[in-house]
């Protein structure tokens, strides 16, 4: 079966999500549905959960996301979480941060067709020093899906400003693996890893994120942070 007999209706809770930003959403989703599948940039099973799964729980993490923050997506394949918090945060300077050059081509389409002024494409691999000393550092770095907690956080702690944080998009298990990786997150630099729950009381079933924290001095910072 083609993509295009496919469909993704938008669902109401998608309004409620991205407000005023709910037609690059719509857009982005026709998009994957059009060409995603067929580019193998999303399985053709995802489309019937496309909104709940991909766009509504990557679209939630930018409550927890400072205002007007610099935000580098590691690994953002087809442009989750990154493409999501960008439309829904126009305030964020986002880097979608991808090795592949066929994600590449795909992630520059995305950003173009859906007029992402506030989104950078870059390719290369969060571990690569040469990548680390051209995308800089950020307040926040996302992942989701990528790698396990402890060589997570190795990869991506150095693209973290000092006092800023990852937030690994994670499954039910998410406590087992800050249990499991510990050692290794400190090793690497990281402080207070915790579960938190992304969309409570707005989605049916939230998304959980591990926060990792990057510890630093806190002078000269004065943004609010959202709750």
């Amino acid at each position: 079966m083609s993509a295009v007999e496919h469909s993704a209706p938008t669902p109401d809770l998608a309004r409620r999500v991205f407000g005023d930003h709910v037609a690059q959403a719509e857009e982005f989703a026709t998009f994957l549905v059009d060409r995603g599948v067929v580019r193998g940039v999303i399985g053709p099973r995802e489309v019937d959960r496309l909104w709940d799964r991909h766009l509504l729980n990557s679209a939630v993490l930018s409550e927890r996301i400072p205002d007007g923050a610099r935000v580098i997506d590691v690994g953002s394949g087809g442009g989750f979480p990154g493409v999501p918090v960008a439309i829904v945060r126009p305030d964020v300077d986002m880097v979608l941060l991808e090795p592949m050059a066929r994600r590449i081509d795909w992630l520059h389409e995305v950003v173009d067709r859906l007029g992402l002024a506030n989104a950078t494409v870059l390719r290369g691999r969060a571990e690569e020093r040469a990548v680390r000393d051209s995308v800089g550092t950020a307040d926040v770095v996302t992942a989701r899906a990528l790698a396990p907690l402890g060589r997570l956080a190795r990869w991506c702690l150095p693209l973290v400003r000092q006092d800023g944080s990852i937030f690994a998009l994670k499954g039910e298990s998410a406590a087992d693996e800050i249990g499991r990786d510990a050692h290794e997150i400190r090793s690497a630099g990281g402080l207070d890893p915790v579960v938190l729950q992304c969309g409570s009381g707005v989605l049916e079933r939230p998304t959980t994120v591990v926060r990792i924290r990057k510890g630093g001095p806190r002078a000269g910072r004065s943004r609010r942070k959202r709750a």
